[in-house]
């Protein structure tokens, strides 16, 4: 089962998006800021992130540039989401080290081929 960090600090948005992953066969955890991200993107081991951008304590740009300056986990995927599209976000979100961006609302099945490409480039390595 691939495990998910969802990292979001909207309880309806977290709600909302698990429930619908879960239902696909996702196994998802949660951190409700950027630190909390950080920290259980190293003791959870999950298979990918998903980052929302606009997090307390630690945004998601920052967060994910910790992840992947950490030689541990700069080969885990992380999907980039906001609900702030705005324009250039998604060349910050590459060079703060997503491997995809994302916007809010999410459609679920574009997010989920997302998943499924990422997921299948880390297994080619």
């Amino acid at each position: 089962m691939v495990k998910v960090l969802l990292v979001e600090d909207n309880e309806m948005n977290r709600d909302m998006l698990s429930r619908r992953l879960i239902r696909r066969g996702y196994e998802v955890v949660f951190a409700v800021d950027g630190q909390q991200g950080v920290e259980m993107a190293g003791s959870e081991k999950p298979d990918i992130v998903l980052m929302d951008m606009s997090l307390p304590v630690m945004d998601g740009w920052e967060a994910t540039r910790r992840i992947k300056s950490d030689t541990a986990l700069q080969a885990l995927p992380v999907i980039g989401l906001t609900a702030h599209a705005m324009s250039g976000d998604r060349e910050k979100a590459i060079e703060a080290g997503c491997d995809d961006y994302d916007t809010k609302p999410v459609e679920l099945d574009r997010l989920i081929e997302k998943i499924q490409r990422l997921l299948s480039i880390d297994a080619a390595r």
